[in-house]
């Protein structure tokens, strides 16, 4: 399956496994923020990397100091109007300094990339439209007026 990664098309290694779904012995997976709570010494005992799946409704302040041991950070989008995810991704990468992967999943489309980029998120996967339609969207825009990730300082302030 194709993702979008740093600004491309990517093949995606990554199996995302459900809360009742054993973990195979080798390979890459993600895991729900619950799971990794209540099994994680013993997932992290297997080959293969371990990423962890997030939702706005996770508690990221105990998460957070942690983040950064991990290669892949899921944000899940259950749906459009959904906006908690952004807010996780720019308190991953601000506050708690997260410099991995940082992949948006589920309920988005192209109009939204851009602005998930913005806030932290490197790689995309939509349940909605495939990586090939996502991919323009990083470059719908070419000003940004207010500060983010992506651009630190306010357009009046860049002179």
């Amino acid at each position: 399956m194709q993702i979008v990664k740093d600004g491309r098309l990517a093949e995606d290694h990554w199996q995302h496994l459900a809360d009742d779904q054993p973990a195979p012995a080798q390979g890459d997976v993600t895991v729900s923020y619950g799971r990794w709570a209540a099994e994680g010494a013993a997932l992290a005992s297997r080959e293969g990397r371990l990423g962890v799946r997030l939702t706005g409704a996770d508690p990221l302040e105990a998460f957070g100091p942690v983040a950064g041991q991990f290669p892949l950070l899921v944000i899940e989008f259950p749906g459009m109007t959904d906006g908690r995810g952004f807010s996780v991704a720019r308190l991953l990468r601000d506050q708690y300094g997260y410099q991995g992967e940082l992949r948006a999943y589920g309920h988005f489309v192209r109009d939204q990339v851009f602005f998930l980029h913005r806030v932290g998120c490197n790689a995309f996967e939509s349940t909605l439209v495939s990586a090939e339609q996502l991919l323009p969207g990083l470059n719908d825009f070419t000003v940004r007026y207010q500060a983010s990730q992506d651009e630190p300082l306010p357009i009046y302030r860049r002179r």
